[in-house]
């Protein structure tokens, strides 16, 4: 047990310097010289917690989510039909991840060794206290491990009021993320010269596009 928390300890050392220097720097400046120097360790003592820099990389990112996950159950809170959540859902994580292209794409589009859920699960070990959501709905769908899983368990929600097939889920959801990652490699590499509010509500009407190519009743008018 005590070696164990020594060993968490020390991971946790790595990740809070590679934090600062993506606050100080930003992402793409995080080196393993870096994150020792900062951290008071030798570079090879590193490769002892993690398996490589965008390992590394990847934790530190995942503390940069915090007010996405801690703020999205209050943004669905209200009287909203399943659609309605779905598309709220993801109004707000455009919002928070073309705001940080960087971070989110570091995140959700990591190249790692393993499954990505390896590593947010080990993650959440070492900071249990950064996802703290009180919707279950909401809940379910950030316990998935990949942005996949993550668009895929809103969409059930659909199923179960009606608003879509079963068998549709995997099309549409396909199609919203091919919408989304193309939008955000967009924004990442500057490809865009619009607000941030403009790029989210184009990408919103591109969505909804989609939902609309699948819907089995109409959207309520509000």
């Amino acid at each position: 047990m005590k070696k164990e928390l020594k060993k968490n300890r020390v991971k946790k050392y790595f990740i809070e310097a590679a934090v600062k220097i993506i606050e100080t720097e930003g992402i793409d400046k995080i080196t393993i010289r870096k994150v020792a120097d900062l951290s008071g360790y030798n570079s090879a003592t590193i490769y002892n917690y993690f398996e490589n820099l965008d390992h590394l990389v990847f934790l530190a990112a995942l503390k940069f989510i915090k007010p996405y996950t801690s703020g999205v159950g209050k943004y669905v809170k209200g009287d909203y039909n399943a659609l309605e959540r779905n598309y709220r859902i993801w109004e707000y994580y455009c919002l928070h991840s073309f705001k940080y292209p960087h971070i989110y794409h570091a995140i959700f589009f990591a190249k790692l060794n393993k499954p990505l859920d390896n590593y947010i699960i080990s993650y959440y070990e070492l900071y249990p206290e950064e996802i703290v959501v009180d919707d279950r709905n909401i809940s379910s769908m950030l316990s998935k491990q990949s942005i996949y899983e993550r668009a895929h368990v809103i969409l059930e929600q659909c199923v179960d009021e009606g608003f879509l097939k079963d068998e549709d889920l995997d099309d549409l959801n396909e199609m919203i993320l091919y919408i989304y990652k193309g939008t955000l490699n967009r924004v990442l590499n500057k490809e865009i010269d619009k607000s941030l509010d403009e790029i989210v509500f184009q990408t919103m009407k591109y969505i909804k596009v989609c939902y609309r190519g699948f819907l089995q009743k109409e959207e309520e008018s509000k």
